[in-house]
């Protein structure tokens, strides 16, 4: 009897052995989540904190350095949930937990995104270098000969850029584009050199058609006085004599005079009597044309019916 108590007692040892070892485990295992939670949760907070800070920063010093709001703004989201997503990786790192899998398929998916915004980055980047530069603002007149573009900036955005061209359309620009063109500024300068180019005929007076030419710069009111409009002679054509005037206009006038006087030029020429010729060619024959007498009855009879009719 005795024997049979001990045995099971024996028997019954390994199995609450078994449940204990279960409950160590589970308390360990327990123990350990904690703390990993902790641990990723500490990452997290600080992390969020750092974020927080660095977006203060970057935001303000860009705002300092006069650049748009929305720029500033942008610029220190995308810092912000940047160091947030480190911080996030850090953490689970920190906490034990393998991040190969997150920062494989993490360089996969940039890898892919990259691919497919590249042209976004490259507006980006470029609009950042227009803001930061500043070639042209809104309300300037601008002229991007390599995009056959000039108009007024309506609108600098940090992807695009609108101009409002002569003609009165609205046009959306890439900033990759006009960061890679070249701009010229026509509004900054306060003042700017017009050029015309006009022919007159070889029998003409030349230094009264100058004169004729200054007289109507002279007495427009949006020429300037100084620097002095100048006009002279710069080239002896094949059909003219050309007359080059250099003259000076407000930078934000140029357009309005350039339209207008060009015609009032003109008008003044005329009123003169001095004409502005046109290309043309005088053809010498060095020798007498013989006609075989073929031709010539195929002539007369060609004329016969408007001899006839004027006899009529």
């Amino acid at each position: 009897m005795q024997t049979a108590l001990a045995q099971t007692a024996n028997e019954s040892t390994p199995s609450l052995g078994s449940v204990g070892g279960a409950i160590d485990r589970f308390i360990s295992s327990l123990g350990y989540g904690l703390y990993a939670t902790l641990v990723f949760l500490a990452a997290a907070v600080v992390g969020v904190l750092l974020a927080m800070l660095v977006k203060r920063m970057i935001k303000r010093t860009l705002l300092l350095s006069r650049l748009p709001p929305n720029v500033a703004d942008l610029a220190s989201k995308i810092a912000y949930y940047f160091i947030v997503i480190l911080a996030a990786l850090s953490g689970l790192a920190l906490a034990g937990i393998d991040v190969t899998g997150f920062a494989f398929a993490g360089t996969l998916i940039g890898v892919a995104l990259g691919f497919a915004a590249q042209t976004v980055a490259s507006n980006f980047f470029s609009g950042l270098f227009l803001y930061i530069d500043k070639p042209l603002q809104p309300g300037e007149i601008v002229e991007l000969p390599s995009l056959g573009i000039i108009g007024r900036v309506t609108e600098v955005t940090i992807f695009s850029t609108r101009i409002e061209t002569i003609d009165g359309r609205i046009m959306r620009i890439p900033n990759e584009d006009i960061f890679n063109s070249t701009i010229v500024n026509l509004h900054r300068t306060v003042a700017r050199r017009l050029e015309y180019r006009i022919g007159v005929s070889y029998d003409t007076d030349l230094e009264r058609a100058i004169n004729v030419v200054k007289s109507v710069l002279d007495s427009h009111p949006l020429v300037l006085a100084e620097p002095k409009p100048i006009v002279y002679v710069d080239n002896l054509g094949d059909s003219a004599i050309e007359l080059v005037a250099l003259f000076w206009v407000p930078s934000w006038k140029w357009l309005e005079v350039y339209r207008s006087l060009l015609m009032e030029i003109k008008l003044a020429l005329d009123r003169e009597g001095i004409e502005i010729p046109f290309p043309q060619r005088v053809v010498w024959v060095k020798t007498p044309l013989k006609l075989e007498p073929s031709e010539t009855n195929v002539l007369m009879r060609a004329r016969e019916p408007l001899v006839e009719e004027a006899a009529e």
